[in-house]
């Protein structure tokens, strides 16, 4: 449905809504809130009367009766409250109910024929009195001011972030094009669109849905995006001209650690248990530079496999790895969430391992930018890199998971089933194997690019000669990790960043010790002949 009139019905639905006000006048605890809800006058000319003595519905609101209809104005409260303040936030919300067909046919969707009861009646052209114009109103401001003062004590409170304008004047550039490949390693570039943190900074983002990441590459070099979601190692691969031509190209922050898992096609089930199990086998990655390539090599070697030999390893776009393993394409797949969790929830296969469990905190995806593109817009690449570690330390809190699966199911971000998100951001799923796990850190998030990252990623490109070991200049590619950036905006921010720029890290096979790369490569390669 097409709102008529939509500046007089904002205006109309603030004059209602006092969003800093409480039904009870007073500071109370949740479970007082919902006491005094059920003492409020269920006669809707006194309900009207009492929210007018305590300023929530505005004199002027009453001459509007004849003006409006009770479904423009039910939606205008609606949405006034469902943007919270945040005009972004208020447009993603009408363009989500656009795609349902209207307001009215999202809440139907969702809440089935109780839908007219809890928003009131559905619009009656020419069919309303003043009594029933004045109960919806009445109704309307007393649920969404119950909404935005409290919750039900049985509701966790939607989470929130300061979403206040800071001095953007000395911006290079406002407007930015900001790729990403849908799937929840994006989830802070995303996440800082909905929380209004790209605008906070004095940007206005979009966000560019890409197939492949070999058409994000491409995108970059030429110039198409400002900045984009990319895999951990591809910064070093494009800077030293793998693959493509050269591009010197940075690790802003990390977008997010583990999130991939192995997972299995069930004809295997009952024979995979190891990795020497995967002899034989087609697996899916999603590009050959990339932390589940290295990953992936990592684990098959341990088992005695030459991954270039004993295995084919072929790159699968990750939205057609699920496609191709019910078909009985792929036998096994290292791939990034959603979709290993999507092939559980069709029956078509089972998680064998995650990929946290080979590396513990591992980094998988980025946000990057061109380091001319740094150059030359210094303050919008502050601003840039701000918003987005706002969102990922708001990712980091796990409390706000449900939050982010609601959001970026939408088909605008990852497209994807809720409950699938769910299962994925809390950490609660089904492994295929008939056991629902509950492991928090499944994906994780923590934008601090530690420079040993780069340094381990490095000496598995040597091994598996994707970098010549001369070019292997550790210090140089650590260098390509902007640490030093995000200690210095993390604490212009106030979050709490490390200061160390390396650390070791221990993996299901070994320990990785930062200062000595060239040992740790020299003995995987004497253990295991590869």
């Amino acid at each position: 449905m097409v709102i008529k009139n939509k500046g007089l019905l904002d205006s109309t639905a603030t004059a209602i809504l006092d969003r800093n006000a409480c039904p009870c006048g007073q500071p109370h605890s949740t479970a007082d809130h919902w006491q005094f809800a059920n003492s409020m006058p269920t006669d809707p000319v006194d309900l009207t009367a009492d929210l007018a003595k305590m300023s929530l519905i505005k004199p002027e609101a009453f001459s509007l009766a004849d003006r409006i209809t009770v479904a423009e104005m039910r939606e205008a409260l609606f949405f006034k409250q469902a943007g919270r303040g945040n005009s972004r936030r208020e447009k993603l919300c009408r363009d989500l109910a656009a795609q349902a067909g209207g307001l009215s046919n999202a809440m139907a969707a969702a809440f089935g024929p109780q839908a007219g009861i809890f928003f009131g009646d559905v619009m009656r052209k020419n069919q309303f009195t003043r009594r029933r114009f004045l109960r919806n109103v009445s109704i309307g401001a007393a649920l969404v001011t119950l909404a935005s003062c409290g919750s039900n004590p049985d509701t966790p409170p939607e989470a929130t972030v300061d979403s206040s304008a800071v001095d953007g004047s000395n911006l290079e550039k406002t407007t930015l094009r900001v790729g990403f490949i849908p799937i929840t390693c994006a989830t802070p570039i995303l996440m800082a669109g909905p929380l209004g943190l790209y605008e906070k900074h004095g940007l206005e983002v979009e966000l560019v849905k890409l197939p492949s990441w070999a058409a994000v590459r491409d995108a970059m070099i030429a110039g198409e995006l400002d900045a984009s979601h990319l895999i951990a190692p591809m910064p070093i691969t494009m800077t030293l001209g793998l693959g493509s031509a050269p591009f010197d190209t940075r690790t802003v922050t990390i977008s997010n650690l583990n999130g991939n898992a192995i997972t299995v096609a069930n004809r295997h089930k009952e024979t995979v248990k190891g990795p020497a199990d995967f002899k034989g086998f087609r697996i899916a990655l999603p590009f050959p530079h990339s932390t589940h390539t290295l990953l992936l090599r990592y684990y098959l070697a341990t088992g005695g496999l030459n991954p270039d030999t004993d295995v084919q390893l072929d790159v699968v776009p990750p939205a057609d790895t699920v496609a191709q393993m019910a078909v009985g394409e792929l036998d096994a797949m290292l791939i990034a969430e959603p979709f290993n969790q999507r092939l559980v929830a069709e029956g078509a296969g089972y998680i064998h391992m995650l990929s946290k469990e080979i590396w513990p905190g591992h980094p998988c995806c980025i946000l990057s930018a061109g380091q001319e593109w740094i150059d030359t817009n210094p303050n919008t690449f502050d601003a840039m890199t701000k918003a987005v570690l706002e969102a990922s330390y708001f990712a980091k809190d796990k409390s706000n998971r449900p939050e982010i699966a609601q959001t970026l199911a939408s088909r605008q971000f990852l497209n994807q089933p809720e409950d699938v998100l769910q299962s994925i951001y809390t950490g609660k799923y089904d492994d295929g194997n008939g056991n629902t796990q509950d492991i928090p850190d499944r994906v994780d998030f923590d934008p601090y690019p530690w420079k040993s990252f780069a340094y381990w990623l490095t000496t598995q490109m040597v091994r598996w000669d994707y970098v010549p070991g001369d070019q292997a200049d550790y210090n140089a590619i650590g260098d390509l990790y902007l640490t030093e950036v995000v200690q210095r905006l993390g604490g212009e921010l106030g979050l709490d960043v490390p200061t160390d720029e390396l650390r070791s890290e221990n993996l299901l096979f070994d320990a990785f010790d930062p200062s000595d790369p060239d040992a740790y490569l020299n003995e995987q390669i004497e253990t295991y002949g590869v």
